[in-house]
């Protein structure tokens, strides 16, 4: 077996592998996928000189351990969390080199949800669609990791970055959503039109890497009954029966029946994968294009 590659010894809560996703097949019903916090995934990338688009590994809430058979580099990015090398701390936001069965720890996040672990050759699963991407909801691409899994790694590419550490973005303390109004406004009173674009919503501990689920006012319908199925776009904002607003995000369905009664803009998605149970959320309405 390739020295190139790396054993999981604690996989975490949920860690899969990650790239840029599966655009273009959503005629086929395959979601996006990829990376919920796309810059942070690019961010490790560059940092241990891997060309945009390589494979890394993204973890939720507590981290991953994992055991490399030859010397890799290495980045955390994304959640703030302490990183080890064999119990010795290590630096966060910066390319660290990890010798071949050392046990490189990426402890709980310690703001944020989702940190990203990148290394020097990308994870070398093998593509489906084009991607290497874990898909929760289709079950496309690698299993989420378990402990004692085996993943190889590709060939390093480039140099590694040459910094201390790498400037990144907060978690947000207010997620504040972009938000274009329809297709299915419509759909609810006026009253409750203005209630979402207006008032506060929470971020709820149901959410996943399919949906950012939502506590707050309800939403009112002004017309009931069944939606027909139609097509999802990422970043849509549901409304279930109970009037809690969801926003669909990388491995959303790509049909659905209850109304959309926004899309957010992409832009503002990643701050979504970072937003911790219990932050407030905005919705705030654009003009459309």
């Amino acid at each position: 077996m390739t020295d190139r590659a790396l054993a999981v010894v604690r996989a975490g809560a949920l860690t899969t592998v990650q790239d840029l996703g599966r655009p273009g097949h959503a005629h086929l019903g395959v979601p996006r996928s990829g990376a919920l916090d796309g810059p942070a995934a690019d961010l490790v990338n560059r940092l241990v000189g891997n060309p945009p688009g390589a494979a890394v590994l993204e973890t939720t809430v507590n981290g991953c351990a994992v055991r490399p058979r030859s010397t890799v580099t290495i980045a955390v990015a994304g959640a703030h969390c302490r990183v080890t090398v064999d119990g010795r701390p290590v630096p966060w936001g910066a390319p660290v080199s990890v010798p071949a069965g050392a046990l490189l720890d990426v402890g709980p996040a310690v703001s944020g949800v989702r940190a990203y672990v990148g290394l020097s050759g990308g994870i070398a699963v093998e593509p489906v669609l084009g991607s290497r991407s874990t898909d929760l909801l289709s079950g496309l691409g690698p299993a989420p990791l378990t402990d004692g899994t085996v993943l190889p790694l590709g060939r390093p590419a480039g140099v590694h970055a040459r910094v201390d550490v790498a400037p990144q973005p907060a978690p947000p303390a207010e997620l504040v959503l972009r938000v274009t109004l329809g297709p299915r406004d419509d759909w609810f009173t006026p009253e409750a039109v203005r209630a979402f674009v207006s008032r506060a919503y929470r971020v709820s501990a149901a959410g996943n890497r399919i949906g950012l689920r939502t506590e707050g006012p309800a939403l009112e319908r002004a017309r009931h009954g069944e939606l027909p199925s139609e097509g999802m776009v990422l970043g849509s904002v549901q409304v279930p029966p109970d009037g809690r607003p969801v926003v669909f995000l990388a491995d959303h369905p790509t049909t659905g029946g209850y109304p959309v009664i926004a899309v957010v803009r992409a832009a503002d998605l990643p701050a979504a994968a970072q937003a911790v149970p219990g932050t407030p959320v905005r919705f705030v309405a654009v003009r459309r294009r």
